[in-house]
């Protein structure tokens, strides 16, 4: 189905509970990227990018958590980003997409936790994953990850059922870094020293 199409994604949803039942385990992770300046983005680029990489995870979750509520149990993964936690030249709207996920997606873990404690939420915040979407990124310091490892941290998180997967660790000190460092400085350490802000300088992605 088109995830970024509402009307799908409603109707696919009412076959499976017809045809299966409920769902147990929902894993949002589909998500796309354009990859360069806002200034150049279409007014469809935009739109595209927020509907699959952020209403789309709301309305999947939505249409899962019925079941779950009803039979006390079940997981949501959302798959968001480190550049959801670090904004990034030429994934500005890719960077404002994923801090959205973030943002809700640990509000409605909060939300269960009081409500609904059976039905727990994972947030997976990795740095950039070999997978062929971030083809021609170049990361000097910080390792580009393997999809295998990423996949296998997801499912321990799940197992545990972990608030948070941050990938790799030096993500987890992110948010501290941009709590306790002055802005100019941070960018200097991220932008600079890891070369974080030049990674998307030769951006390719996938070819269509």
């Amino acid at each position: 189905m088109d995830i970024s199409n509402t009307t799908q994604v409603l109707s696919t949803f009412n076959d499976v509970k017809t045809h299966v039942g409920s769902i147990d385990i929902l894993i949002n992770n589909a998500g796309i990227i354009v990859g360069k300046s806002f200034s150049e983005h279409s007014h469809e680029e935009i739109d595209k990018t927020i509907s699959i990489n952020t209403s789309a995870l709301m309305h999947l979750t939505k249409e899962a958590l019925e079941g779950m509520i009803t039979q006390s149990s079940g997981h949501i993964v959302n798959i968001a980003s480190a550049a959801g936690l670090v904004a990034n030249p030429k994934m500005s709207v890719y960077c404002g997409s994923k801090w959205a996920v973030i943002g809700w997606s640990d509000s409605l873990r909060i939300e269960l936790e009081q409500d609904h404690p059976g039905v727990k939420v994972t947030t997976v915040v990795p740095y950039y994953i070999n997978t062929g979407m971030f083809s021609g990124v170049h990361s000097p310091i910080i390792p580009i990850l393997k999809p295998l490892p990423v996949a296998k941290a997801i499912i321990r998180g799940i197992k545990k059922d972990s608030p948070f997967v941050r990938l790799p660790s030096i993500i987890n000190f992110l948010p501290l870094l941009k709590g306790l460092l002055p802005l100019r400085l941070f960018d200097l350490f991220v932008g600079k020293w890891l070369g974080v802000y030049k990674c998307m300088d030769h951006f390719k992605g996938r070819s269509k």
